[in-house]
């Protein structure tokens, strides 16, 4: 109730700009630790032959917020080869798109080098504002499938089992019907299975009712300006979007259920990343949506194929203080090991990204300023991840950063367009530290970071990461881990009576004297797609024991005897693993 009248008390503030920000200044930074960090991230994006600009808008300024955000990244292995892959979306510009404007999808060939196989593979689509991308195997034939947002018309990309993809959001019934006056802006998207058939449904986030001609130009009214300069409107000011859940009926298509779940009223958000889980651990999947200067979205499943919206009575919806923020990106980890997933919300300058606690039962604490992230609030944070990079047993956290605004560095050079990433490491009692220089030199690069995505890219037991720049080449930063006596495990989680994916599956791993939850996420990050392998650092643990919540609601318990190692984890075949 407390959160519920702070929010309400205070929703008319800070409505002279067209974004939610606080105007909050750093907390200040403890002395450091001095322990040592052994993981060094090194940008090798040319060598690997991730050379594709990401055209995104214009690079000098920005005339229309459609300009500034986009970024989806995903990391899954489309072949089944066991190297994990790499799709890129690229958007457009107002004028003249360049022809080679197209998202990209980059085959692992091994030892970090990758191909581009965009147009064998059937991806090649003509330049368009495309968003996000989110992950799944929709129809349980073993092999990954992609949805892709736009401002326009989503793109459901069917894997085909033979490296090729076959687009078919309209014969699947994701594409609107009439067409709309005004193209609809897709944004985040999540794969969830809302009924336990063992069929992955649709949630697709949408972002604003946009339009370029009934658009006001920058400096036209009070949210088309920052600190004074004169930049896009929005998203305050602009028409608030709704959101869309399809059912899936197993046989290829989608139905949409957007109304009879109770989702279409929720219109009065600017909808971002989405993602989906057992939020209260009930046994059914939960929605949740980071919203833009909205209260986010948290849809507890009711199990009746109905949701109910509850995201501040959870803790999640608001900062600590009852007040909106600009939700961008999330991160869904288990910072403080107590065997619950917690989460991690990027926002906009001149506010704190925040880190919520799961008490248990689906309610949240903010705990931001105790755990020391507030130590940076000038830098814009976008894609996130909660990760062991060190392999020490405390899961970290990554922000990719970069300003909204090419325009305003000149006026404003204390919030520069571009800006380094910032990495969170995790001093256990859910205390962090902020690393600069000392994670590597690909952490002192500067760019406009959107998407982000975390996995294993070249199998050696450690995360890398993949960074969206705008109008720039990607990052790929290699994870160069030298910590001898630290083990690790990666889980392949495979549904028989949940999704065959196991999207939304829940593993609590006892290692040592710790204990860690994970989840199998269509998406995460900001509008990207993770690496679908849950990746467990295991500091000197030489065992660990899986207890895996899977969708279908079945719970089994796994003995992994060997580390170090991949292992998967098949869905009523409980035993031995990794012997």
């Amino acid at each position: 109730m407390k959160r519920l009248l702070a929010f309400l008390l205070a929703a008319c503030a800070a409505w002279g700009q067209g974004i939610a920000s606080r105007g909050v200044k750093p907390q200040a930074r403890p002395k450091a630790s001095g322990i040592p960090w052994h993981a060094k991230f090194t940008n090798v994006a040319a060598e690997a032959g991730l050379v594709q600009v990401l055209h995104y808008g214009g690079e000098e300024k920005s005339d229309y917020v459609l300009e500034t955000s986009s970024g989806g990244i995903a990391i899954f292995d489309y072949d089944n080869d066991g190297l994990p892959d790499i799709f890129i979306v690229v958007g457009s510009k107002i004028e003249n798109p360049p022809a080679d404007a197209v998202s990209r999808l980059y085959r692992n060939l091994g030892g970090l080098k990758f191909e581009d196989v965009t147009k064998k593979a059937g991806l090649w689509r003509e330049p368009g504002w495309a968003q996000g991308a989110a992950i799944g195997d929709y129809n349980n034939d073993g092999c990954i499938d992609l949805f892709v947002t736009y401002w326009g018309d989503n793109a459901l990309y069917r894997n085909n089992c033979d490296g090729t993809f076959a687009e078919v959001a309209g014969q699947a019934g994701l594409l609107p019907t009439p067409r709309p006056k005004t193209p609809r802006w897709g944004s985040g998207a999540t794969f969830v299975d809302i009924d336990k058939d063992g069929f992955l449904d649709l949630y697709v986030s949408n972002y604003i009712d946009f339009s370029i001609e009934g658009t006001p130009k920058p400096g036209e009214n009070p949210n088309c300006n920052w600190k004074g300069v004169p930049v896009s409107c929005g998203p305050r000011g602009l028409k608030t979007a709704r959101h869309w859940l399809y059912r899936n009926r197993g046989d290829g298509t989608f139905e949409d259920i957007s109304e009879k779940a109770g989702i279409a009223k929720f219109d009065k958000s600017f909808g971002m990343t989405a993602t989906a889980f057992d939020i209260d651990e009930d046994g059914w999947q939960d929605i949740y949506n980071a919203c833009d200067s909205t209260p986010s979205l948290m849809f507890r499943n009711n199990g009746d194929l109905t949701f109910t919206e509850e995201g501040i009575e959870r803790g999640i919806a608001l900062n600590d203080d009852g007040m909106e923020q600009a939700g961008m990106g999330l991160g869904i980890g288990d910072v403080n090991l107590d065997g619950r997933l917690d989460i991690f919300k990027t926002h906009f300058a001149d506010d704190t990204h925040v880190l919520c606690i799961n008490d248990g039962g689906g309610m949240f604490r903010d705990i931001t300023l105790k755990a020391g992230i507030g130590v940076e609030t000038r830098r814009v944070g976008w894609g996130t991840g909660i990760y062991d990079f060190d392999h020490d047993g405390l899961p970290d956290i990554f922000i990719g950063t970069g300003c909204v605004y090419p325009e305003t560095e000149a006026a404003l050079p204390a919030y520069p367009y571009k800006t380094r990433p910032m990495l969170f490491r995790n001093l256990g009692d859910a205390r962090f530290e902020l690393l600069e220089e000392e994670a590597g030199p690909a952490m002192l690069e500067k760019h406009s970071v959107r998407g982000a995505a975390f996995g294993d890219l070249d199998n050696d037991g450690d995360i890398d990461i993949v960074l969206w720049n705008r109008n720039d080449t990607p990052s790929l930063l290699r994870n160069d881990l030298g910590a001898e006596g630290r083990n690790w495990v990666q889980l392949r989680l495979e549904g028989a009576k949940s999704n065959r994916a196991a999207i939304g599956a829940r593993v609590v791993l006892e290692y040592g004297s710790k204990k860690q939850a994970k989840a199998v996420l269509s998406q995460a990050s900001f509008y990207s797609a993770n690496d679908l392998r849950l990746h467990f650092g295991l500091g000197g643990a030489a065992k660990a024991r899986a207890t895996v919540y899977w969708p279908s609601g079945a719970v089994e318990v796994f003995e992994i005897g060997k580390v170090n190692t991949f292992v998967t984890l098949r869905e009523g075949a409980s035993r031995q693993a990794g012997q």
